[in-house]
């Protein structure tokens, strides 16, 4: 075991079970929250601004945040998501592109309006909201993660949304040139007539402990472990092997 390449193989399992270690550490390191948000942190309503930017991902522990936010509608961007739940009962969601204020560049937020139980009720809502949503408005509501995009089911219009998804409404909006968009959508808590209110119950609230990273930690440190096992095994059996060998030739 004292050979010199079964000591540069220590060498090398040193350095690996390092570059282990230091992964299992930087685990650690994330699966702590050493800042966490205060209990009902999320039900205190912000401003927009003040919790996400414009392109940016909205941070674990700010999911369900209520915000506010105030601009106007574009028209034209009214748009369905059909298999939205509300209270158990299966539905679909109005949404609309709002047109922030005061944004530095133009800027928009997609925002689930409110709830329909019938495809013909939806649209009902968006000839009026395209009749009649003109002017400034703010909108207090949830700032849920994008969903991500989702295929139409089969044989059904191109356009079908079955998913929320400012990324799939940013394809079929009007007046996106130049435009920076929120990642994430903004559930209102308080429908435009004739739609019903969106149900939308405050988020869990967090240990601050994320155990995935825990076990990913352990993992790293088993890792690490092998990678010292192995180099044991492999030394182990080649002495082994010489000592037979001497034990044949006498």
């Amino acid at each position: 075991m004292l050979r010199g390449r079964w000591i540069g193989m220590l060498v090398l399992c040193l350095v690996v079970a390092g570059v282990f270690a230091w992964l299992g550490q930087w685990q650690l390191s994330r699966a702590i929250d050493t800042n966490p948000l205060p209990p009902g942190a999320t039900e205190e309503v912000r401003p927009i601004g003040d919790v996400v930017e414009p392109g940016e991902y909205l941070p674990e522990p700010l999911v369900g945040q209520r915000v506010e936010a105030s601009g106007s509608w574009i028209p034209g961007d009214f748009l369905v998501v059909s298999s939205r739940y509300n209270d158990g009962e299966e539905g679909y969601w109005v949404t609309g592109q709002l047109r922030i204020d005061g944004a530095a560049a133009p800027t928009s937020l997609a925002v689930a309006i409110g709830w329909a139980a019938t495809p013909e009720d939806a649209q009902a809502a968006v000839d009026a909201f395209e009749r009649d949503a003109a002017g400034p408005v703010t909108v207090v509501g949830r700032l849920v993660s994008d969903e991500g995009p989702a295929t139409p089911p089969r044989g059904a219009d191109p356009q079908t949304m079955t998913r929320m998804s400012p990324a799939a409404h940013l394809s079929q909006w009007h007046d996106i040139e130049g435009l920076e968009v929120y990642r994430p959508y903004l559930a209102s808590e308080a429908a435009l007539a004739p739609l019903d209110d969106i149900h939308s119950p405050p988020p869990e609230e967090s240990s601050g402990i994320n155990w995935l990273n825990i076990f990913y930690a352990i993992e790293w440190a088993v890792f690490a472990g092998f990678a010292f096992y192995l180099w044991y095994r492999l030394a182990r059996d080649a002495w082994e092997k010489e000592v037979e060998d001497l034990e044949v030739d006498a």
